[in-house]
C-alpha cells in the first residue's frame, strides 16, 4: 500500500549473509574457478515474500579475502558465489517476486588482497596507489609489509581507504554506478557509516540520487547522535541500535519500561524528543550480534519480541533464519551467526510474522505515525500510534499469564490488524500470555 512516502519507509526488509547462507569456503584462494552457490538465494525468494518482506538486504557479495567486508575487487562477484551474471540473475528473480535489493557497501576499508594495496605491497613508495591508503614508509605493520598502515579499528587485515582522496572517491562511485546499472539494486547499507566523511557521504548521496531517484541509502551507527548522519543530503535511515538492546533487555529484565522510555525518547510527542518524523532502520537482531531466540531468557517471548518491532517506528528487519527461532550466539564466532542452511523453514514464527508484516505495510499509522505511551507495567505495555485521523493502539503481553489491561482508550471498539479479530475496550482489554495486539480504533 502506498502512502505518498519513498518506497523503503514502509518497507519490510530481510537480512541474508550469503557467504554463511550458502555454504561458502572461509577463505577466497583467488585461484578457482566461480562456483555458482548464490543461485541457492532464488529459492528463498518465495519464502521472502510470503514472510511479507518487500526487500531483501545483502551482506557482501563482491570479491573478498575471507568473511565479505575485506573486498579484494569490487567490480566482480565473490567467485565463492558464482559470477556477475549469476548476481543478475539473482536480482532480477527478487525484483520480479516484488522485492527490492539492497547490497552491503564496504567503503571505510579493505582486505589485503584487495588490487591496489597489493600494487603499493610490491612497488611502495613508487605504487601509484600509495595516496589511496592511510600508510607511512616510517613504521612497519603487523604483517611486517616494510610500511605502516591504518586498519579498521586495529584490525590490520582491513586497511583503511583514504577517503579524502577524490581520486579513490571517484573509483568507488564507478563501481557503485556499474552495481546500478548492472543488478538494478535499488539501495546500499554503508558498513560503518558512523567512520565515513561527510563529505563522502554527500558526494554518494548525490551520485546515487542521479542514478536512481528513489535510491535507497542507509548507514550502520552504533552509538551517537544519528542525526549527524541523517542531515539533509546525507543518508535516509540508520541503524537503531539504541532500541535494539531495549528490545531484549526490557524483555529479560521484566522491566518494559526500559523499552518504552527508549521510544518516547526518540519518537515521542515532547519537545525534546529526538528522532520524531525520521525512518531508523530496526532490527532485534543481525549479522553482528546473538540472535534474539538465544539472547532472551525465556524463547517464549519471541512473539512480544516481534511485535515491538514491527509496531514501532521505524523500518522492520528480520535476519534470516530467526523468524523460525535458529540459535546463534556471539560468543560462538561469526560462523554461529551466518550459519548455512539447506532451505527455509515454515515454523516457529513465520506466521505470525507474515500477519504482523502485512498489518504493518497497510497501516498508515504503523508506517507513518507518532508514539506515545499509554500504560507501562514491567511486563506490559500499550502505546499509540496515529496518524492522518487512523490510530492503532499497540498491546503487548510479556507474561506467562494472562492480563486483563485497564487504561483510557479514547474508543469503544476496535479490530486486530493482527488476526482481523473485533476489539471492546469496554471492561478493560484481555491479553493471552506472551502476546501482542495491534488495535485499529472504530
Amino acid at each position: 500500500m502506498s502512502f505518498d512516502c519513498p518506497w523503503y519507509e514502509s518497507a519490510v526488509f530481510y537480512q541474508i549473509a550469503p557467504l554463511g547462507l550458502c555454504g561458502a569456503p572461509h577463505q577466497n584462494d583467488g585461484e578457482g574457478a566461480a562456483v555458482c552457490r548464490i543461485a541457492k538465494l532464488k529459492s528463498w525468494a518465495g519464502h521472502i515474500a510470503a514472510l511479507g518482506a518487500d526487500a531483501v538486504y545483502l551482506l557482501p557479495v563482491f570479491e573478498s579475502d575471507s568473511h565479505g567486508y575485506d573486498t579484494r575487487d569490487y567490480t566482480r562477484l565473490d567467485r565463492r558465489l558464482g559470477d556477475n551474471a549469476d548476481l543478475a540473475q539473482l536480482c532480477a528473480e527478487f525484483h520480479a517476486q516484488g522485492i527490492r535489493v539492497v547490497l552491503d557497501g564496504v567503503f571505510n576499508h579493505v582486505g589485503r588482497g584487495f588490487w591496489a594495496f597489493r600494487d603499493l605491497r610490491q612497488n611502495r613508495q613508487n605504487s601509484r596507489y600509495a595516496g589511496w591508503f592511510k600508510v607511512s614508509f616510517e613504521g612497519d605493520s603487523p604483517y611486517h609489509d616494510g610500511f605502516w598502515y591504518e586498519g579498521w579499528e586495529g584490525h590490520y587485515e582491513l586497511v583503511r581507504l583514504n577517503l579524502d582522496n577524490p581520486e579513490v572517491v571517484d573509483y568507488l562511485l564507478s563501481c557503485v554506478g556499474g552495481w546500478i546499472d548492472s543488478f538494478g539494486i535499488d539501495g546500499l547499507r554503508l558498513d560503518v557509516a558512523y567512520l565515513l566523511p561527510e563529505q563522502f557521504l554527500r558526494r554518494l548521496r548525490a551520485f546515487c540520487d542521479g542514478k536512481k531517484a528513489d535510491f535507497f541509502l542507509a548507514g550502520e551507527c552504533i552509538h551517537g547522535d544519528y542525526n549527524r548522519l541523517l542531515a539533509p543530503g546525507l543518508l535516509h535511515s540508520v541503524t537503531n541500535y539504541e532500541c535494539y538492546k531495549g528490545l531484549y533487555s526490557s524483555l529479560n529484565s521484566a522491566n518494559l519500561f526500559e523499552i518504552a522510555h527508549s521510544l518516547a525518547r526518540q519518537f515521542g510527542p515532547e519537545p525534546w524528543t529526538v528522532y520524531r518524523g525520521r525512518h531508523l532502520f530496526n532490527f532485534v537482531d543481525n549479522h553482528d550480534v546473538s540472535r534474539i531466540a538465544s539472547i532472551l531468557s525465556d524463547r517464549r517471548q519471541l512473539p512480544c519480541a516481534f511485535g515491538l518491532l514491527f509496531a514501532m517506528p521505524g523500518i522492520p528487519c528480520i535476519y534470516y533464519g530467526s523468524e523460525w527461532g535458529a540459535p546463534g550466539d556471539k560468543a560462538a564466532g561469526d560462523d554461529a551467526l551466518r550459519p548455512a542452511f539447506d532451505a527455509p523453514r515454515e515454523d516457529g514464527c513465520v506466521p505470525l510474522i507474515a500477519a504482523l508484516a502485512r498489518a504493518h505495510r497497510q497501516s498508515r499509522a504503523l508506517v507513518q505515525g507518532g508514539y506515545r505511551n499509554l500504560l507501562i507495567a514491567p511486563k506490559q505495555l500499550v502505546f499509540e500510534r496515529e496518524a492522518a485521523g487512523e490510530r492503532v493502539l499497540v498491546a503487548v503481553n510479556a507474561d506467562a499469564a494472562p492480563v486483563t489491561l485497564h487504561f483510557d482508550a479514547r474508543a469503544g471498539r476496535a479490530v486486530d490488524l493482527v488476526t482481523g479479530a473485533p476489539h471492546d475496550f469496554g471492561g478493560g482489554s484481555e491479553l493471552p500470555p506472551f502476546s501482542v495486539a495491534y488495535w485499529k480504533t472504530e
